[in-house]
C-alpha cells in the first residue's frame, strides 16, 4: 500500500513571550491507506498538536509531512484550507454543529466550500444521513436530538465529501457508554469498508478496538 501519511522528523514550537514549550519532538509516523489507528495518550501530551498537523489546522515548526504524496508542511493558510476540504472529514468531542441550522442543513455545510451546487449538497446530505439511521431527523434541529443523535450527525457533516482521511478527536467524550459503543462501530464499519480512521483519545478502552495504537508522551511518540 501506497503511505497515506508521512511525517518525518516533526517538531512543533509554540511561543509566548520569551518562554517557548516544544508540544512535538521528533516525531517520525506513517499511516497507510485503508488503516484504523488511534493515537493515544494524556492530556497534554502533545496528541492535540499532532492531530491539528495531521489535520492541515496546523503547520510544524520543522520537518516533513506529506499527505497523498503532497508537502503540507509549509502551505499557506489558504492552501491548508484547500486541502482539509479535500481530503480530512473531522469528528470532535462537542459536536459543533450550527443549532440555529436543521441536520440537513449542518451536514451540507462543507459542500458550500467546494461549490456543490444546492440541490445536489441537500441530496447528499439527506443519503448519509438516512445511512446513519435518521432518516426520521431531517428537518430537526441539534438540540432536539440526543448526544449520540448529534455526534452522529457530525459523523455524517465528516463523510458527506467523502475524504481519504477521517480524524476524530475524542469522539466520545461527551456520550454515554451506550451511544459512545455505537458512535465506535460506526467507525469500525467505515474501516471495514476502507476509510482511513484516526481517533485521538485518551481512553486506552477505546484505542485498544483500532487495529494500531500511536502512543504519545512528552510531545514524543513512545511506540
Amino acid at each position: 500500500m501506497n503511505k497515506l501519511i508521512q511525517l518525518k522528523n516533526i517538531y512543533k514550537t509554540y511561543h509566548t513571550g520569551k518562554i517557548s514549550f516544544e508540544a512535538l519532538k521528533n516525531v517520525n509516523l506513517n499511516i497507510e491507506h485503508g488503516e484504523y489507528i488511534s493515537i493515544l495518550g494524556p492530556s497534554g501530551s502533545g496528541k492535540s498538536t499532532l492531530m491539528q498537523i495531521i489535520g492541515c489546522l496546523s503547520t510544524p515548526t520543522s520537518g516533513s509531512y506529506q499527505l497523498d504524496g503532497k508537502e503540507i508542511s509549509q502551505l499557506k493558510p489558504n492552501e491548508l484550507a484547500k486541502v482539509r476540504g479535500q481530503k480530512i472529514g473531522f469528528v470532535f468531542q462537542s459536536f459543533n454543529l450550527l443549532v440555529h441550522f436543521n441536520l440537513v442543513d449542518n451536514v451540507a455545510l462543507p459542500l458550500i466550500y467546494q461549490g456543490v451546487n444546492p440541490s445536489k449538497r441537500e441530496q447528499k446530505a439527506k443519503d448519509i444521513l438516512e445511512q446513519l439511521g435518521l432518516s426520521t431527523h431531517l428537518d430537526h434541529h441539534p438540540n432536539e436530538l440526543s448526544g449520540g443523535q448529534q455526534q452522529r450527525v457530525a459523523i455524517a457533516r465528516a463523510l458527506v465529501t467523502n475524504p481519504d482521511v477521517i480524524l476524530a478527536d475524542e469522539p466520545t467524550g461527551n456520550l454515554d457508554s451506550k451511544s459512545g459503543n455505537e458512535v465506535i462501530n460506526l467507525f469500525e464499519k467505515f474501516s471495514s469498508k476502507g476509510k482511513t480512521v484516526i481517533l485521538v483519545t485518551h481512553d486506552q478502552s477505546i484505542a485498544k478496538r483500532t487495529k494500531r495504537i500511536i502512543k504519545i508522551h512528552d510531545g514524543g511518540l513512545t511506540s
